[in-house]
C-alpha cells in the first residue's frame, strides 16, 4: 500500500503529494524576505530550489513570491532571453530581480548541472550548483551584482501547513480503509475532492511534468515572469 509522499509533487496519478504545499510555503516565505535585501542593494538574486525532474516547486513558489524569473526542468532556458528580462526591469524603475531555478533546469544544449562527488549510497546523480552557473552567466552578461542562493533541505523540514498535514491524514484514513477492505497493491492518491486508488505499477518509475498549457504557466507569461524560452 502506497501514499504519495514527495515535497517535489512528481508522482503520476495524484493531483498533489503531502509536503508539496509546506515546501512551497518554505521557498515562498524565503522570495519574500529576499526582495528587501535585493532591492536595497540593486542585486540580482538566484535561488536554487528543489525539482530534480519537474519543476512544480520552483513554477508555484515563483508565481507567489513575485519572481521576474522561473527555470524549469521542462523548458530549457535562453540565457540571452534570461538577461534580457533583467536588463528591462531598468525601464521600469526595478534595479534588481529574483530569478528562481529548479536543481535539475538546463539551458539549451546543456547537460545538468551536478555536485562533484555526490553522496555514499546514493545511484542516480547529485544535482546541484545550476544556481551559482546561472548567477555567474547573469554576473557576466550584465554587469549586476548577482548572488545565488540554495534552499537545500529547509524544504524538506519544519512546520507542516494546515493543507499538508489534513491531506496526510485524508490519505492515511484511506490506506487503512483499503487495507481493511483487502485491497493491496494500490496507492491512494488524490482526484478532484476525493481519493482514489491507483495500482502501483500505474505510478511507479513515472514522473508528472509540469504541463507546457496549464495555468500556472500561462499565468506566469501573463504576468511578465520570463521563462527562459
Amino acid at each position: 500500500m502506497g501514499v504519495p509522499k514527495t515535497i517535489d509533487n512528481d508522482l503520476e496519478a495524484t493531483q498533489l503529494t503531502f509536503g508539496f504545499d509546506t515546501a512551497v510555503s518554505t521557498a515562498t516565505e524565503a522570495l519574500d524576505k529576499l526582495h528587501s535585501t535585493a532591492k536595497s542593494h540593486d542585486r540580482v538574486l538566484v535561488v536554487e530550489v528543489m525539482g530534480r525532474d519537474s519543476g512544480w516547486i520552483a513554477l508555484n513558489s515563483g508565481i507567489s513570491g513575485g519572481a521576474d524569473v522561473i527555470l524549469l526542468p521542462e523548458i530549457p532556458f535562453d540565457m540571452a532571453k534570461v538577461c534580457a528580462k533583467i536588463n528591462d526591469n531598468e525601464a521600469y524603475d526595478k534595479h534588481y530581480a529574483i530569478v528562481v531555478v529548479a536543481e535539475g533546469a538546463t539551458a539549451i544544449g546543456a547537460d545538468k548541472v551536478c555536485k562533484d562527488g555526490g553522496e555514499i549510497g546514493r545511484q542516480e546523480e547529485c544535482l546541484g550548483g545550476i544556481g551559482e552557473w546561472v548567477a555567474k552567466e547573469i554576473r557576466q552578461r550584465t554587469e549586476k551584482d548577482t548572488r545565488s542562493l540554495v534552499l537545500g533541505h529547509l524544504q524538506r523540514g519544519g512546520t507542516p501547513t494546515t493543507f499538508d498535514r489534513l491531506l496526510a491524514l485524508r490519505f492515511g484514513g484511506a490506506a487503512v480503509r483499503l487495507v481493511a477492505e483487502g485491497k493491496f497493491g494500490q496507492m491512494v492518491a488524490l482526484e478532484g475532492n476525493g481519493m482514489i486508488a491507483v495500482p502501483l505499477e500505474q505510478v511507479i518509475g513515472r514522473r508528472k511534468k509540469v504541463p507546457m498549457d496549464c495555468d500556472k504557466i500561462l499565468t506566469a507569461r501573463e504576468i511578465g515572469i520570463c521563462l527562459g524560452d
